[in-house]
């Protein structure tokens, strides 16, 4: 597969093994979207090596044989090191035996690849072994997610969750050193087994870890305060996969001034701005962190903060990205996060994005699918509106009407009135200014409790 990247970009290789049960489409789509992260961290891909297996190779993730293709693409002997944990030679690279790679079979050195990336969650022995075999960097695709979320971490917050999920991940792949075998003394004058450098290392990451956890609580607890305090107000929470064009609509709705960018995790700050033209009670919308297949456990961890905003939210806008072929599995994997954060069974509305990429008859079926969706363009400032419109509805279907008397000495709270809810007509008279309001039931309780 010739490279038609910059010349100037560290070339990668994809690795995928397709495991029992996962079907072409699946495993085609994951090294796509593999190779869409690889762009957003800035290389070019280059080739792709893959392999039907039962399982996962012990010792090197695939077989001798693609072991040996592999090392071919980077320079690398193709071989796992002695004393290391091996299996018997496949039966699917019967022709392969041990040994170096002909470097006549080699590539140029100036297209050898340097990056080598795994479509797969690595133990340490393996990434390991695969560098030794192929003379390259390896990266799994947790290691490849952390590195773009680090890229792209912005706020302090985020600088942090990406920080603890890092250290979390790299604590069990520090390696021993050479000449750091050695225990350090401990106890009185010296005696008794002490630390070795590795486990020194681990504690220290450890922790650092629970250094940076005190400070995220701490901003973590002022996020929850500003929640609050905005709590009584409607929200709508922007969900969905990473490169769903969540931030377009969010500009859209909102007009505000986001970054939009065609690439993965583009966005990881949340940020909540009010829908426009505005509306009153006035309705916010927040954008969150987009979701992706095999999203790292300790990443939903540590964002877990982040994702508060949809949790709180009274209405989920579930974005999908329907030019993407595999939109349906991806609607799957933002399930099956919202599950995950307790977000099942929220409100939601969804949305089916980028519908300008697709001919009418890929639009009518979708219609006929999804009736009870929304598809639009976020280009399309008609199309923003009528989800605008739909938004409003969602809201003005639990409203009521009631009538409020606020008496002269808590004329205060007349401003609050205007704020959150929706005044239908307003009079005054000897006991005070009589409100006719619209507005959610639990907050004009709490209006009234107030005058």
């Amino acid at each position: 597969m010739p490279s038609t990247e910059p010349q100037d970009k560290p070339r990668a290789v994809l690795v995928g093994v397709q495991l029992p049960g996962v079907s072409d489409e699946e495993h085609a789509s994951s090294l796509a979207e593999l190779g869409r992260l690889a762009k957003t961290l800035g290389l070019a891909v280059v080739d792709r090596v893959t392999q039907k297996r039962s399982a996962l190779a012990a010792a090197a993730v695939v077989g001798e044989g693609k072991l040996k293709e592999l090392a071919r693409l980077t320079g690398g002997s193709g071989r796992v090191p002695s004393g290391a944990p091996t299996k018997r030679r496949d039966t699917e690279d019967p022709e392969i035996e041990s040994g170096d790679v002909p470097e006549a079979d080699q590539p140029p050195r100036a297209r050898l690849a340097s990056v080598v990336l795994v479509d797969h969650e690595l133990s340490p022995s393996q990434a390991r072994n695969l560098e030794r075999a192929t003379g390259a960097e390896v990266l799994d695709r947790t290691a490849v997610i952390l590195a773009i979320f680090q890229r792209h971490a912005r706020s302090r917050e985020a600088v942090l969750q990406v920080e603890i999920a890092r250290l979390a991940y790299m604590a069990p792949r520090l390696r021993e050193s050479a000449g750091s075998k050695d225990r350090q003394g401990g106890g009185i004058g010296s005696k008794g087994a002490g630390e070795s450098q590795i486990e020194v290392d681990r504690r220290k990451v450890r922790d650092r870890i629970a250094e940076l956890r005190r400070e995220l609580a701490a901003i973590e607890r002022n996020a929850s305060t500003r929640r609050q305090r905005r709590g009584a107000q409607p929200t709508v929470a922007i969900v969905g996969y990473t490169n769903a064009g969540k931030s377009s609509l969010m500009r859209a709705l909102t007009g505000s001034d986001l970054l939009i960018a065609d690439q993965l995790f583009a966005t990881l700050d949340t940020t909540v701005r009010a829908l426009q033209p505005e509306t009153k009670p006035r309705i916010l919308v927040s954008d969150t962190v987009g979701f992706i297949k095999k999203l790292p456990h300790d990443l939903v961890a540590s964002f877990r903060s982040t994702l508060e905003e949809a949790r709180e939210a009274a209405l989920l806008l579930h974005v999908v990205d329907v030019a993407d072929p595999a939109f349906l599995a991806q609607m799957e994997v933002t399930a099956a996060v919202l599950a995950e954060i307790d977000c099942a069974d929220a409100p939601r509305l969804l949305v089916l994005n980028k519908s300008d990429k697709l001919v009418e008859e890929q639009r009518a079926a979708l219609v006929q699918a999804f009736p009870d969706a929304v598809l639009l363009s976020a280009k399309s400032a008609a199309d923003v509106a009528r989800l605008r419109e739909r938004i409003i509805e969602f809201f003005e279907r639990e409203m009521v009407e009631d009538e409020i008397l606020v008496p002269y000495a808590r004329q205060r709270v007349v401003s609050t009135i205007y704020e959150h809810c929706r005044v239908l007509a307003e009079a005054c008279d000897e006991t005070g200014t009589r409100l006719r309001i619209r507005g959610r039931p639990d907050v004009v309780a709490r209006l009234r409790a107030e005058v």
